[in-house]
This record gives structure tokens, sequence and C-alpha cells, in this order.
């Protein structure tokens, strides 16, 4: 079965969580109801903390820091902010074969294909959420770093939440919580800024269209939602 072409919008202007949250949630329940097609959404928060439904309150380490919002996606606590590209994904898995677990590694496929991109090798692991760069040096200890993460959620098979970049956030903002709950010395957060790499949030931007359409298929330019 042929897929139509998903729409593609970027907001330009950073967009409230709370209206970003009231929008996707209104466009989700417009695909399950045939009423809109699929869409996926770029966009910048002011800096914030989320809870993922699995989200243990001792990983929120700094809690007047910034602004926390409980949200139904998977997983733990993440940050969101200035410099991370997020990237809510509303697809129609109805017409994409109702596999949640092909949707994940899909959308992993998806982030890894973009650093690609940027000769960043980015790799999956079977036991932590997200994409990792290996940092480890010859002869030194074991490091990881996560460079994108993923969150998700669906509803009468439909997606939404989804993946959030790091392009250039500040890495400081991520020790006000345990992130996605992983406390290991071993395993941080990283960038592509951080990694040495000039990459413009519209550098990213084009980089992931092109891999969003070699892994889930045409996209067509949109409005954004706020």
């Amino acid at each position: 079965m042929s897929q139509k072409p998903v729409e593609w919008a970027v907001s330009g202007a950073r967009v409230p969580y709370p209206a970003a949250l009231a929008a996707m949630e209104a466009r989700v329940d417009a695909i399950a109801r045939g009423e809109a097609g699929e869409l996926v959404w770029l966009l910048e928060h002011d800096p914030l903390y989320t809870a993922g439904t699995s989200a243990n309150e001792a990983d929120l380490r700094d809690r007047d820091r910034f602004p926390v919002f409980k949200t139904g996606r998977g997983g733990e606590y993440t940050y969101h902010g200035p410099g991370q590209r997020v990237a809510y994904v509303m697809l129609d898995l109805r017409t994409r074969g109702r596999d949640a677990r092909r949707f994940v590694r899909d959308l992993e496929e998806w982030i890894i294909q973009t650093l690609e991109t940027f000769n960043v090798t980015g790799e999956r692991r079977c036991d932590r959420i997200g994409v990792w760069v290996d940092r480890t040096r010859p002869g030194g200890p074991e490091r990881e770093d996560k460079i994108a993460a993923i969150g998700i959620r669906l509803r009468r098979w439909v997606s939404f939440h989804g993946i959030a970049l790091n392009v250039e956030p500040d890495l400081a903002h991520f020790t006000g919580i345990t992130p996605c709950g992983i406390d290991d010395p071993r395993y941080g957060v990283t960038s592509l800024i951080d990694l040495g790499l000039p990459v413009t949030m519209e550098d990213a931007d084009l980089a992931l269209k092109q891999a969003f359409e070699r892994v889930f298929g045409p996209v067509i330019q949109a409005a954004a939602p706020v």
C-alpha cells in the first residue's frame, strides 16, 4: 500500500510545551478519525524537563531549575531546550504494519542515517533507549554518550511525541536530572557541536528530512500547527 507524503513542518520560534502538547494531541485525534494526514513537526522548546510514564522522582535532581511536565510518552526524565531539535512524529501505524517494535527501530534508523550525514556513527544499545556515540579512547575506560533520545506513545495506532537530537544544547542543563534513569559514569550526553562538528540547526533539519524520506517515505512541506 503506497503512502501519501507525510506533512513536514518546522517552527521558527520556540514553542511553549503545553501549546505543543495540545496541538499534537489534537492532530493525533484528527489522524485517527481520518480527518488529517500524517505529520512530522520540528521545533525547539525553552529549557524544561519532561517525565515519562516510567519516571522515578529520585531522578529529578534539581526540581526548581526548570519547569517539569508530566507526559504520557514512554520513558523516564528527559531534557528539552534551545539547540536541541525536537521532532514530534505523528504517523498512522494502521497503514504501516501495526508493529511498535519495528517503528522504534525505524526511528533509531532515521537518527542513525541523519548522523551519518555528518560522519558520526550512531549506535543502538539493547539495554539503553536512544542513539549513542562510542567515545572510548584507545586504552582508556569505556565511554558512551547519548546524542538523541526517543520517547513515543501510541493512541489508536497513531504515534505521537518522538525524538530529540542534540545539535547544540547546553549540556550542563542535563545535570538537573538523571537522563533516562541512567546513573552510570560510563554513559553521558553529547551533541554534534560537542563532537567538534560545526552543524547548524538548518543543517540538521535538512539531514533529518533526507534520512526520514529514506526510512519512512516522501514528505511535503506544511505549516506548523502552532
